[in-house]
């Protein structure tokens, strides 16, 4: 497995990050077990999880399970194979109503995320949400941007400062951003420059052929400050995949919990589902490692997590780190893109 370099951390790791959020839902233990000693075995070395997983759904009884499920793992051995993310929750998530990252939350959150994940360090802690609220999530068609600058900008100076003191602790080796607007990660990185504080590394937002908001404004800040995109739902929850095609629910897939894929069902979306599925038909690919692949050649630094519930589905996503997708793929994809932006 090819080894990237994270953004400015001076940490390497795999070309593809190995998603958790369904251990303790739709995984098991054991399953999850499978999944981890299978990565390991295949070179996915980079591992991202949080303190609010698994989800579908997400419930404050079960937070905190799928770092248990790791640290589980990782206190048998292996914690230097793997480059470790997790995240912190914030403002109006599900396992801490109303508590926004303040310095003590961030520090608390963290020293939760080390105890249940068994290891004295994470490598990359990620804030999950902005305080100031997010477009991400289909929230963009009713999204009012924040007008308290001051306050938002004294509320990142003093998560800065708890990271500074994690940092020089020893608790974690870089941070990082989720779910974020480009105005925000700009004044991350600037008062970080400004104050000589840790610098937000990382930016993990929804990423694939079907959601695009990351080619613009954000794909331009990304290259110019180094800042990697960890894409999630790189295959749009398994649509990309062809198993919801004709608007099914098949047993035990993630629709089957969460019916509306968390707003990605719509009137648009299995049109455009249709014509990548008949472009890999076309040239002989496997949908979901086309997607996947497609991914690994945007002009901008990209990592897709993936995810699995079945362990024959996570061998097939690893192996697309071995597809490079034609010039003549990739200029298809271009123009069904045209013809099909944002169907959700």
């Amino acid at each position: 497995m090819k080894q990237v370099p994270l953004g400015q951390t001076g940490i390497s790791v795999s070309e593809l990050c190995l998603g958790t959020m369904t251990w303790g839902t739709q995984n098991s233990e054991a399953e999850a077990n499978a999944q981890m000693d299978l990565a390991l075995e295949r070179g996915v070395n980079f591992w991202d999880t949080a303190e609010m997983y698994p989800t579908n759904p997400v419930r404050a009884e079960t937070a905190g399970g799928t770092e248990t499920i790791i640290g589980n793992r990782l206190a048998k051995g292996g914690r230097d194979r793997v480059v470790l993310a997790t995240k912190v929750t914030g403002l109006g998530q599900t396992i801490r109503p109303g508590q926004r990252v303040t310095g003590v939350a961030f520090t608390t959150a963290l020293d939760a995320s080390l105890q249940r994940l068994r290891t004295d360090y994470i490598d990359l802690y990620q804030l999950h949400w902005p305080d100031r609220g997010s477009y991400h999530f289909r929230q963009i068609w009713d999204y009012r941007p924040p007008h308290d600058r001051a306050a938002a900008l004294a509320a990142m100076e003093e998560v800065l400062h708890a990271a500074e003191a994690a940092v020089a602790a020893g608790k974690i080796r870089a941070i990082g951003l989720s779910n974020e607007t480009v105005w925000g990660a700009a004044q991350w990185l600037r008062l970080a420059n400004e104050a000589r504080l840790p610098r937000m590394m990382t930016i993990q937002n929804e990423y694939s052929l079907l959601c695009r908001q990351f080619d613009s404004d954000w794909a331009e800040l990304s290259v110019m400050e180094d800042m990697t995109l960890l894409a999630y739902s790189p295959l749009a929850c398994g649509l990309l995949s062809g198993k919801y095609a004709g608007d099914v629910i098949p047993e035990g897939t993630r629709r089957e919990r969460t019916p509306d894929l968390g707003g990605r069902i719509t009137p648009h979306v299995f049109p455009a589902v249709s014509v990548y599925l008949g472009l890999a038909r076309e040239y002989g690919l496997d949908p979901c490692q086309m997607a996947l692949a497609f991914t690994r050649r945007r002009p901008f630094p990209c990592i897709p997590i993936i995810g699995a519930t079945r362990i024959e589905q996570l061998q097939a996503n690893i192996a697309a780190a071995d597809l490079a997708l034609s010039d003549e793929v990739l200029a298809q994809i271009d123009a069904l893109h045209r013809e099909h932006p944002m169907p959700y």
